[in-house]
């Protein structure tokens, strides 16, 4: 395989910019061009796709098993001229027990890596920076690099000086653009459909790559040369045969890998958007409300009719309920929001959550499902959120969980018959 992972020494430095501007200018030259994003990401992927025109996938080298990911990398290199890959956070960061970084993922997908790194700050120091990520593993393979936020000529001069000893090609010179910022959120960037002028941004970051980079150098980098396994690898069970899965600004957070396995395994999909008051469908024998930011939408989902008579159908007919992180809040009877204004949720479950007073829940989990979950077995999954529970009433529990460490989290979620949920992002199945 070969494909390109657009890595960093760290977060902040420039990657996912550097990363829109090089899908859309490879686009522009008429490529075919495929992406992917490592990692629990469910915001950048659809920058990814906006820039692209194609679908993002999730690439995760510490939830998925191997043969899911390498299955999942070759169905997005299919037919691709060129397979760009963006990293997360440092090159060599990934879970509390140090596996799962961008850099794993370049190892067992076979992608070659440009390194974007910051020079703002720096000059001839970076030389050391760069020479300690090309020797830290022997086993990936950084084929050049992308200097971001170069000043001047004169920087830029200076930093080649100290970077010639290396052999390392630089791949482009990008200098530093106040004009080429993301707007942010306390989950990561604010959503792609949220962004007023994203094809405006999106566009200016391409002329930004085409005129610093060398484009033919990237795409030669980013071309599939190799085969990956492409045989179907099964993912989670779908949660019914007919599955309506809730899509709006409030609950947004699917992986499209899951729900491209719930396809394949025979499911049908019925999307639906609880913010314009739609009910699931009538006919459907599941609902997913994934995770989002129900907080932000509170009063809305509070009013929304149609959408609180259909999930009672649901419920009173039997359908599987599940939802995850801020689907389960709207599961539960009453969220307050960041003023503290309280908000009648579903009452499905006997939960009240809280970002009055925020606190940051982090990190990969493992999880055992209990008795009566939609699944069995062990799972992987990831929890990124900063609600509180107030109060967790009479309910069975879902999970049994650890961390990355093994450390025990107890037990999660909660479940009322067939309608359950936790904060849990479920990725995978666990290794056996």
């Amino acid at each position: 395989m070969s494909g390109l992972l657009i890595a960093a020494p760290s977060s902040g430095s420039g990657k996912t910019t550097v990363t829109l501007g090089l899908l859309r200018a490879l686009r522009r030259t008429g490529r075919a061009v495929a992406s992917a994003k490592a990692g629990p990401d469910f915001i950048d992927p659809a920058f990814h796709a906006a820039a692209s025109g194609g679908a993002c996938v999730n690439l995760d080298p510490w939830a998925m098993r191997p043969a899911l990911l390498r299955a999942l990398a070759g169905e997005a290199a299919a037919g691709a001229d060129a397979l760009v890959v963006e990293g997360m956070m440092g090159l060599f960061d990934g879970a509390a027990d140090g596996t799962g970084s961008a850099a794993d993922l370049a190892v067992q997908v076979g992608l070659d890596v440009a390194l974007v790194v910051d020079c703002a700050r720096q000059s001839h120091s970076v030389g050391a920076l760069v020479r300690g990520f090309r020797d830290h593993r022997p086993d990936v393979r950084l084929a050049g690099l992308i200097l971001n936020r170069v000043g001047s000529a004169r920087h830029e001069g200076l930093l080649r000086d100290a970077l010639e000893p290396l052999g390392l090609p630089v791949l482009g010179v990008l200098p530093a653009r106040s004009d080429l910022v993301l707007p942010s959120r306390h989950l990561g960037l604010v959503q792609a459909d949220e962004h007023p002028e994203l094809e405006v941004f999106v566009e200016r970051a391409a002329d930004w790559v085409a005129a610093g980079a060398g484009l033919d150098a990237l795409a030669a980098l980013a071309r599939p040369t190799g085969r990956l396994a492409r045989d179907q690898v099964p993912g989670l069970p779908p949660l019914g045969q007919k599955i309506a899965v809730a899509r709006d600004a409030a609950v947004a957070f699917a992986y499209p890998h899951l729900l491209a396995g719930w396809r394949r395994a025979g499911a049908e999909i019925a999307p639906f958007s609880p913010l314009s008051d739609e009910a699931p469908d009538g006919a459907a024998d599941a609902v997913f409300l994934p995770g989002g930011y129900p907080e932000l939408h509170a009063g809305r989902l509070a009013g929304a009719s149609r959408f609180r008579q259909g999930m009672a159908s649901a419920q009173a007919r039997g359908a599987a309920i599940y939802g995850e992180c801020g689907g389960y809040m709207v599961l539960g009877e009453r969220l307050e929001d960041a003023d503290g204004a309280s908000h009648a949720m579903l009452g499905l479950l006997p939960l009240e959550t809280s970002f009055r007073t925020r606190q940051r829940h982090l990190g990969y989990r493992r999880a055992t499902a209990l008795a009566g979950a939609p699944w069995s077995g062990r799972l992987t999954a990831h929890e990124f959120h900063y609600a509180t529970i107030l109060s967790e009433g009479d309910a069975d529990r879902l999970f049994e969980a650890e961390d990355a460490l093994g450390t025990p989290l107890g037990l999660l979620g909660l479940r009322r018959g067939r309608v359950c949920g936790s904060f849990l992002h479920l990725i995978d199945r666990g290794e056996a």
